[in-house]
């Protein structure tokens, strides 16, 4: 846990603001999304924003493995500064190589078919609060995951707190 990370962002539809950007960080060991942000345009600063947000109750940064793939977001001098200053490594698969981000795609995914396709989202509060719900009610601690002996990624990151 708090090892290595992987993140990713995907965009999702409002009828008033149209398309929106929501990055997202997982932990690889418990796939527990550790953060993400949600705005209306996608940045390096939202990027950012996200590991922010996945930094806020990991007490060491230093060395985590953060992996993305080569998207202009990730791949900024903002976001390279950001890592650096916490002591987080950058990770990329080379072009065309994109494996070693299959899961955070996998939730991004996941979230559109247990939740984004069902709805439509009249504007951006609407859609923030559905997703926020989603990941912090449901995905971390209620879904169960065949990869992690069919338990919450929130059992198994406490139960790796607990044998640290």
């Amino acid at each position: 846990m708090n090892q290595k990370w992987c993140t990713d962002i995907t965009s999702i539809y409002t009828v008033k603001n149209g398309w929106t950007y929501l990055p997202s960080v997982m932990d690889f060991h418990s796939k527990k999304i550790l953060g993400y942000a949600y705005d209306t345009s996608m940045s390096a600063r939202l990027a950012v924003k996200a590991v922010k947000n996945a930094c806020l109750n990991v007490k060491n940064t230093k060395n985590i493995i953060l992996h993305s793939d080569l998207g202009t977001q990730y791949t900024s001098h903002i976001f390279e500064d950001y890592l650096f200053s916490k002591g987080i490594i950058h990770s990329y698969s080379r072009k065309g190589n994109p494996y070693d981000n299959a899961c955070i795609e996998s939730f991004h995914s996941v979230l559109k078919k247990e939740e984004v396709n069902h709805h439509k989202y009249y504007d951006f509060n609407v859609a923030y609060k559905a997703i926020f719900e989603y990941i912090e009610s449901w995905y971390n601690r209620k879904r169960i995951h065949s990869s992690i002996d069919y338990r919450t990624p929130q059992e198994v990151y406490e139960a790796t707190l607990v044998a640290a």
